[in-house]
Formats: C-alpha cells, structure tokens, sequence
C-alpha cells in the first residue's frame, strides 16, 4: 500500500477543519440560542445584562479547560471575552427591548 500523497493528506486535513468549523458554527449557534433565553428571563425580571461573577467563573473555568487541553490558555480567554461582550449586547437590546435595565454593569 503506497503512502498518500501530499496533496490527498492536505485535503484530508481540510476536510477535518471544515467538518469541525462547521460544528463550532453549530454550537455557537446553539450557545446564543440558550442566552438569549437567558437575556429573555433577565429582562422579564429587570435583572442586569452582565454578571461580573459568573463572566470571572467562567473565564477562570475555560482557562483550566484550555490548559488540560492544550490549547493557549490566554488565547481562550479572548475568545470567550468576545463571546461574552456579544452576549452582554444581545441582553442589553433585549433589556431595551422590554424597557428595562439596558447600562451594562460593571
């Protein structure tokens, strides 16, 4: 059996990052979904778009995470800061939205 050649393993590889761009893209999608229900209920109850405790829980936890796994630990800090100031501006039009609280707390 002959090695594949550079070209088959390059498109190979490429078939795999597309095949997991399009699962982030899924779940990404999926997270947004689960906060704007989130945003939804903090509006209904005139709670405050940001959570300055949970955002530094879970940058704490996705750093372990990054870590265990190999990955950049400051790199998925980012990642999740810009995560987390998309969904900060998704709660706070849905807070215009319903009339309550829309300042960002910080």
């Amino acid at each position: 059996m002959s090695e594949p050649s550079v070209k088959e393993q390059l498109s190979g590889y490429r078939q795999s990052i597309d095949n997991i761009d399009a699962a982030l893209v899924h779940m990404l999608a999926e997270r947004f979904r689960c906060t704007k229900a989130v945003g939804v209920l903090k509006a209904k109850y005139d709670l405050p778009p940001a959570d300055p405790a949970r955002e530094e829980y879970q940058i704490a936890r996705l750093r372990q995470l990054a870590q265990d796994a190999h990955l950049d630990p400051d790199f998925a800090e980012t990642f999740l800061n810009f995560i987390i100031r998309e969904v900060i501006r998704h709660h706070e039009a849905i807070a215009a939205e319903h009339g309550g609280a829309s300042e960002k707390t910080a």
